[in-house]
């Protein structure tokens, strides 16, 4: 699946992070591709699906 972009909706989103997690907890996420190793790592399955789901790139305030 195509990752989402900035102007998606929020809820587009939040279901793409929701299938990503699912398939992290079936046994089904890959790393990198499909022939990539599983991903065993409850932390690196959260970085992929923020990522699948471009959540990753928010901006955030800078601290001074």
């Amino acid at each position: 699946m195509p990752k989402l972009g900035r102007g998606a909706s929020k809820k587009a989103k939040r279901a793409r992070m929701k299938a990503e997690m699912h398939k992290f907890k079936h046994g089904s996420l890959h790393s990198g591709s499909k022939k990539g190793p599983v991903v065993k790592s409850r932390r690196q399955a959260i970085a992929i699906s923020l990522s699948e789901s471009g959540q990753s790139k928010k901006r955030r305030k800078k601290h001074r």
